[in-house]
């Protein structure tokens, strides 16, 4: 059943949590429900008067009213935009963030439990990391989510397990009235376990107005490794708010491919990585093809805190028409992080004179034994380049496709998986012939 009045979305939350019956939730869950919701109602929405929201306003997606916890209906729903060719993955749906089992393939697995956020309170691996990472986070929208958040999956893969194949999970927007949905995700990879993680986000065809606040933690335990791909490519009728924040222990690994795509009108990713012990490993590469009016805003923060720890990370963007990337990436050396290195790489290519780039790589240093560097690029597409290629023969469509395929190539051939990096090239390729 939906609620809906005439009033903003700041009205409709703070209102529906106030009025939410007795919850039979666990004490541990229901007091950090009440603690988000405090520091939510004091805080409120971020405007633009806030540094980490400067080129981002979200004033036209808040002010208006939405549904809220809308039922699903699965009928006849097309998850085929979502399908990536030639992958064997666990599949899992989630339909506005609800886990849909009728429609997930995720055959049981010895060491993995896949369960729907709301039937997880009980677990103990839960009980022990729900909303210790997250809502350390100075992002408000995180202290919305774990208040008010409905629905998502936790996923628990247990010690020494390694995964034969990835679990892919469709992020699914679907519903008749403009709707607000709010999911979150717990990923906890044991010691020893190696898990790939591939997130794709499509909407139904004639979906209403629709906004997703979505917030995943994951934990990395020691010696464990993951592979975490975000696809989007949903229509513009979606908008989404994206919080990951990522907890690793000592000899761990995390990856994370971002790469968002002509199509959802508002993208803002927040990801986190704290590497809190020693000889821990993360990369975070980024891939962002805008277009229309399109903004797709990435956060990032790389955080480390103990010695002889590594971090690499770099981001493309490519911006068409009137859309608008943002980069805002931070690297901190805190000042027990001896023998750390650390890498940041922000390019930025601008196809149209109407587009716009926004970018603000930062690096703080407290340690002094470290190798650490950062720096970014800004350009225009390279016309003397296209000329070059016209020619000698080639249409100036597959030459501008050539083009910018050289500049995505360093960031898309250090995905390790090839059937994602082709499924990407190909999505890169296909939005620059439909504008």
């Amino acid at each position: 059943m939906s609620t809906l009045v005439s009033e903003s979305l700041l009205q409709q939350v703070l209102g529906a949590f106030k009025e939410q019956p007795v919850s039979d939730e666990p004490a541990f869950f229901t007091e950090a429900r009440q603690q988000a919701f405090e520091r939510f109602e004091a805080a409120g929405f971020p405007t633009v008067k806030n540094e980490e929201w400067k080129y981002t306003n979200i004033h036209s997606i808040i002010n208006k009213p939405y549904a809220l916890d809308v039922d699903v209906d699965i009928e006849g729903l097309d998850f085929s935009a979502g399908e990536i060719p030639n992958l064997d993955a666990y599949r899992i749906i989630l339909v506005n963030g609800q886990y849909v089992l009728a429609v997930s393939e995720l055959e049981k697995v010895k060491g993995l439990v896949v369960i729907p956020m709301d039937d997880a309170a009980t677990e103990p691996a839960f009980q022990a990391h729900f909303a210790k990472y997250a809502d350390k986070s100075d992002n408000i929208m995180v202290a919305l989510n774990t208040a008010a958040f409905t629905n998502g999956v936790f996923i628990h893969l247990k010690k020494g397990v390694v995964l034969d194949k990835p679990i892919q999970i469709i992020h699914v927007a679907t519903g008749k009235e403009d709707f607000f949905a709010q999911t979150r995700n717990l990923v906890i990879v044991e010691a020893n376990a190696e898990l790939e993680l591939i997130e794709s986000f499509i909407t139904a065809d004639g979906a209403a107005s629709n906004v997703h606040n979505k917030v995943s933690e994951i934990v990395v335990k020691e010696n464990a490794k993951v592979q975490h791909y975000y696809l989007q490519v949903a229509q513009s009728v979606s908008r989404y708010f994206n919080h990951t924040e990522v907890y690793q222990e000592k000899y761990s690994l995390y990856n994370n491919y971002n790469c968002n795509f002509p199509g959802a009108s508002f993208i803002r990713n927040n990801i986190n990585v704290r590497l809190d012990a020693e000889n821990v490993e993360s990369h975070l590469y980024g891939i962002n093809l805008t277009a229309g009016d399109q903004l797709v805003d990435n956060h990032t923060v790389v955080d480390h805190l103990k010695p002889h720890c590594e971090s690499y990370e770099w981001y493309k963007n490519i911006t068409q028409d009137k859309s608008t990337a943002v980069f805002n990436g931070k690297i901190f050396v805190r000042e027990d992080a001896q023998k750390t290195n650390a890498f940041q790489q922000n390019n930025n290519m601008l196809m149209s004179d109407n587009s716009a780039v926004y970018t603000k790589p930062q690096l703080e240093i407290f340690a002094d034994d470290v190798k650490c560097s950062h720096g970014c690029t800004i350009g225009q597409f390279d016309n003397e380049a296209l000329f070059y290629l016209r020619a000698r023969g080639i249409g100036e469509e597959s030459a501008r496709i050539l083009l910018v395929h050289a500049f995505a190539f360093d960031v898309t051939t250090r995905f390790s998986n090839e059937v994602v990096r082709k499924y990407v090239e190909e999505l890169v390729e296909e939005s620059l012939r439909t504008n």
